[in-house]
């Protein structure tokens, strides 16, 4: 049986890599260590499909290291201990240090991180880490620390472009067949510049046509790409325009005051093995975005949800994000603050470095003093109500307002509080 096309076109040199230019092309920073032939540990963050993995591979197969890999979704401390223990054998046989590939290294657990540190600061190892996650929240800082981050992009259309025609013309199966690609929209759309994903779909396509008549040319159109989608379709891609469909879904439900449609999305998540700290970081941001000042409780709750997360884990975790989804689902809504940030960085982009005016700068030295540095500042707690009517905004935009109080109970207090203080003055 046949190897899938993507792994029978997996890269085997970094000439044959594609994408990540900035990285691995020449003169650029991977590319120089590997001809330098000293790699220090480092993390790759990207999302999926874009060479994480491959790029690992090469860069053993190049310097001729000894290559240990492990996928956090199953392997444990014990894995991690075998694996440098290995290492630390192999040493006494060969002077180079191995390479340990974690594929999902922000799946791994404080204690299976932790375990990797002695290793990596010793150089039993070289760590080379991927991670579709920001790894500033998801690696531990003591590991993070000793580890550079390099971050891959999605594949180019050009990149996507490159790939296909490769695929055509030098894999030994495609190669045997009558294949032509009329249109690539679809395609395109579809991977999402996931390489992987690409091909996948380019094989499916491809197999659809022959099962339904042998021998005969395939002609590869939109058309066909989306109807072989549709009688194919995956019930939940984490990495893919699905993924993307259904957490759109999700905010805008909640955003939309709609509690049922909102878990309905979520349940689509949960059942497609979403990562539910990803979940639990877009309920903050829509408590920021979409519910605000209008129920500031609603940033209370999403926040204490992640942290319940990581403490109670799966499956119970779900039911914490199905609470929070519901209460920000039928919370008041408010962007005032939003558009508040939105109007404030529009005015910078457009007046650019304004300086401070002079009674809002703090003196600690005489000479600042004497330049008149915080002259004339009133200090809100020599007053009455703790409130005194002063200049905050550099002199060009004096008068001007960027945060607009909503028609909602919470920021109509917040409204007559504050004309009612500045109608004091």
């Amino acid at each position: 049986m046949n190897r899938p096309l993507a792994e029978r076109m997996r890269p085997q040199s970094l000439d044959d890599y594609v994408g990540q230019h900035h990285l691995v092309g020449q003169g650029n920073v991977l590319r120089k260590m590997i001809d330098s032939g000293t790699v220090p540990s480092f993390i790759l963050w990207g999302p999926p499909g874009v060479g994480k993995t491959t790029l690992a591979r090469i860069i053993s197969a190049q310097l001729d290291i000894p290559f240990f890999s492990l996928s956090a979704i199953n392997s444990g401390v014990k894995d991690v201990r075998e694996i440098i223990e290995k290492a630390k054998s192999t040493a006494f046989f060969d002077n180079k240090r191995p390479v340990l590939f974690i594929d999902e290294i922000h799946r791994f657990s404080k204690s299976q991180q932790d375990s990797l540190l002695a290793a990596v600061e010793t150089g039993v190892i070289t760590l080379i880490g991927a991670t579709t996650e920001n790894p500033s929240f998801e690696v531990i800082s003591p590991l993070l620390s000793r580890c550079q981050v390099y971050v891959l992009k999605s594949l180019s259309a050009d990149d996507l472009l490159k790939l296909l025609h490769k695929a055509l013309t030098t894999d030994v199966e495609l190669k045997k067949k009558k294949i032509t690609i009329q249109e690539t929209a679809a395609l395109l759309r579809f991977s999402g510049g996931d390489a992987r994903k690409l091909l996948n779909i380019l094989e499916l396509v491809i197999d659809a046509d022959e099962n339904n008549e042998p021998d005969t040319p395939v002609i590869i159109t939109d058309e066909k790409v989306i109807d072989r989608l549709q009688e194919n379709p995956v019930a939940y891609d984490k990495g893919g325009e699905m993924h993307y469909d259904i957490i759109s879904a999700f905010i805008k439900s909640i955003r939309g005051s709609d509690p049922d449609g909102a878990v309905y999305w979520l349940a689509r998540m949960v059942a497609g093995g979403e990562d539910p700290k990803f979940i639990a970081r877009r309920l903050v941001i829509s408590a920021s975005e979409d519910i605000g000042l209008a129920n500031p409780n609603a940033l209370l709750l999403a926040n204490a949800c992640f942290d319940a997360l990581t403490k109670i884990g799966w499956p119970e975790g779900r039911i914490i994000l199905a609470e929070t989804t519901v209460y920000l689902a039928t919370s008041p809504k408010s962007n005032s603050a939003y558009m508040a940030i939105e109007n404030a960085v529009a005015e910078v982009n457009k007046s650019g470095n304004l300086p401070v005016p002079l009674h809002l700068r703090n003196a600690p030295t005489q000479l600042m003093k004497s330049l008149n540095y915080h002259k004339g500042y009133k200090y809100t707690h020599d007053y009455e109500g703790n409130y005194v009517e002063q200049d905050y905004l550099p002199e060009e935009i004096r008068d001007k307002k960027f945060w607009f109080a909503q028609d909602n109970a919470q920021e109509k207090k917040i409204r007559e509080r504050m004309d009612q203080l500045r109608s004091t003055c």
